[in-house]
């Protein structure tokens, strides 16, 4: 099979694709007969030739994806036009804590805010894929540990959280909530948008942070992956 072709396959896999690809699975398009190597170069020249257009090829943590460029979603929207969802200052603040600090523990997550999170908060966190327990603290209670998923890092649209701004100063932890704030609110791969009610309501006898009930973020999504189109 010559570049050409292998370029079309590999194109036609990654639009066709729900899920970004990884390069394991596409070596399984040419059933072994194109190396991780040449299935990478070949990838790196799709992006060249997808330049300039309305959709990219990018590479996030579970592998890669086609998905419409930030310019492009004020045109978009007005197919589908729904009211962007919410986050919480809390929640985004929450997220934050651990995506910088784990694993951590809620203990430790309300020590750095200063207030009782509430358990619902971090529930809603887990059932988004965004964070997940990944083990216990040897001490006291055997805390759980939590920690950013996979998922969180493909709905920001990064690879690895090295690529979150630096945390060292005022300014850099705007940066981050900015980057966190406009980068989770993925739509599905079909173009429906994932609305996450992430209100807190307060549980009864139970401590609450007035910043979750109080604070509101219009979030607008950036980037729109590509999927298969209706048939």
């Amino acid at each position: 099979m010559n570049t050409m072709d292998a370029k079309r396959v590999l194109e036609t896999a990654l639009i066709c694709a729900p899920q970004p690809l990884h390069v394991r699975e596409m070596e399984v398009l040419f059933d072994g007969a194109l190396t991780a190597d040449t299935l990478k170069r070949l990838l790196q020249q799709l992006q060249d030739d997808w330049a300039g257009r309305g959709v990219e090829l990018i590479h996030v943590a579970t592998g890669w994806r086609f998905q419409s460029r930030p310019e492009m979603r004020e045109f978009l929207d007005r197919l589908h036009p729904e009211k962007p969802p919410k986050y919480t200052r809390a929640t985004l603040e929450t997220l934050a804590i651990i995506a910088y600090r784990q694993p951590v523990t809620r203990g430790d997550m309300e020590d750095i805010r200063g207030v009782t999170i509430n358990s619902l908060l971090l529930k809603q966190l887990e059932d988004r894929g965004w964070v997940e327990v990944i083990g216990h603290r040897e001490t006291v209670g055997r805390p759980a540990l939590f920690a950013t998923t996979r998922q969180f890092l493909d709905d920001l649209g990064v690879e690895s959280l090295d690529q979150l701004p630096t945390m060292n100063s005022s300014e850099g932890e705007q940066a981050m909530l900015e980057q966190i704030e406009f980068g989770l609110s993925e739509p599905s791969p079909m173009g429906e948008s994932l609305v996450v009610q992430t209100e807190i309501e307060p549980a009864v006898d139970a401590e609450v942070d007035p910043i979750e009930t109080d604070i509101e973020i219009e979030i607008e999504t950036l980037a729109a992956p590509v999927g298969p189109s209706p048939i």
